[in-house]
């Protein structure tokens, strides 16, 4: 929309639509905003101005012709208008949406995950699951247009795309908890996937090392080139921390004097933070890490002096050096849980150094050590039948052999075990 100056000769003369046009705006230079002037092909100029609704969109509202209205008149009449315009758009009362109205799309982008940036620390992973799979099939509809039928059906869909049974119950519970928050926030009169039936498979795994496994696997770890890494592998295993919590461990978090170990509430998964006492080899670590360059990050990459972004690799070399074919990073937790338990250590003592903020989680490692359950079950026999007193045998020199050294004792990495 050209803007110019309406002398008495632009008026007199410039009011025309070019003929390869079938209308032409022209706005006032100076005049109150949105004030122009609309030509067409064989018609008298009309002016107009432009406002906008409590909406904020644009509303136009015809004042007259040029024949009619002088500038003037026609300045004073377009400030006329925006003035009544401006008292309407206040009075007006708020237009909430209908209920059901906002799409999934606009649910996730306005509302839930600016949600699950402040409170989920696996925001990144219902980030994945909505984009790739939950988007593209329903981020156009209206959450009073999802049906439970239509879920139910793309719960088939994940099955028939080999997803395991975990993955698909993962898309399921970050769609009900999309429809739930939006009851929460009353967009949605009530949550149609509430109940809905998950897969629910089993899927935990026991992937730890066995003894001769875990001996071979100590040994590497003491002394392969790879000395940063192999630190955060043998910490691990020494306190059943997370991956996490150890990369991002620093001096000022450990008091060497008393052997303990303080995990900020910025780093536990849990959201709280938690004090874990240290073993010998867990002491045996620290000391050697302490000697290597020193970083504020306990166990730094010496090339960055930055936490390890992932260590996925050298592990992967080091477990098949030790003859394990399978067995995780975040498998040292459960290594250290069932050598806890094998020792007689008990499903609390699990609980509280492992960090587990619900105890249910703890009863998966009850099944770790079988023989510690029987040692706990034979502590509630009734009968004992009384044994037979055997006929003192002759004394003999002969020489006691060494005890074995119990399944624990394995992870003694300093230098005197």
């Amino acid at each position: 929309m050209p803007i110019v100056q309406f002398t008495k000769e632009f008026m007199a003369t410039g009011l025309v639509c070019p003929s390869h046009m079938k209308r032409i705006e022209y706005s006032v230079a100076g005049g109150p905003g949105g004030l122009f002037v609309e030509c067409r092909p064989n018609a008298i100029p009309v002016w107009y101005v432009r406002m906008k609704n409590a909406k904020k969109t644009n509303v136009y509202r015809r004042l007259g012709t040029v024949a009619e209205l002088t500038l003037k008149r026609a300045i004073n009449q377009a400030a006329l208008a925006k003035a009544e315009q401006s008292i309407m758009v206040k009075q007006a009362p708020e237009q909430k949406p209908a209920m059901g109205e906002m799409t999934l799309d606009t649910l996730w982008r306005l509302h839930y995950y600016p949600y699950a940036c402040l409170h989920k620390r696996s925001h990144a992973r219902d980030e994945q699951l909505y984009r790739i799979r939950i988007k593209p099939r329903f981020a156009d509809c209206k959450l009073s247009e999802i049906m439970r039928h239509d879920v139910v059906q793309f719960q088939n869909e994940l099955a028939n795309e080999k997803l395991s049974p975990a993955s698909q119950d993962h898309h399921l519970r970050l769609f009900r908890r999309l429809l739930g928050y939006s009851v929460e926030l009353g967009l949605l009169e009530k949550n149609i996937l509430k109940g809905i039936k998950l897969r629910l498979v089993d899927n935990v795994l026991h992937d730890v090392a066995n003894s001769q496994q875990l001996s071979r696997l100590v040994e590497i770890l003491r002394s392969d080139s790879n000395r940063p890494v192999c630190n955060i592998l043998m910490f691990l295993l020494s306190t059943g921390a997370r991956l996490g919590e150890a990369r991002r461990a620093t001096w000022d978090h450990v008091d060497m004097d008393r052997g303990l170990w303080t995990i900020p509430a910025s780093v536990a998964k849990s959201k709280r933070a938690r004090t874990v006492p240290l073993n010998r080899s867990a002491m045996y670590v620290l000391e050697e890490a302490g000697k290597m360059k020193k970083f504020e990050t306990i166990f730094a990459n010496p090339k960055t002096g930055k936490p390890f972004v992932t260590i996925t690799r050298v592990w992967y070399r080091l477990r098949k050096e030790a003859g394990i074919s399978k067995m995780r990073i975040h498998s040292c937790r459960h290594q250290f849980a069932d050598l806890l338990l094998a020792n007689g250590g008990s499903l609390y003592s699990v609980q509280i150094l492992l960090g587990h903020s619900d105890p249910r989680v703890s009863q998966r490692y009850a099944r770790l050590s079988m023989e510690a359950q029987r040692n706990a079950a034979g502590m509630a026999s009734l009968f004992v039948p009384e044994a037979k007193p055997e006929a003192p045998k002759p004394a003999e020199d002969v020489p006691v052999p060494p005890k074995e050294t119990p399944t624990a004792n394995i992870l003694q990495f300093s230098r005197a075990a």
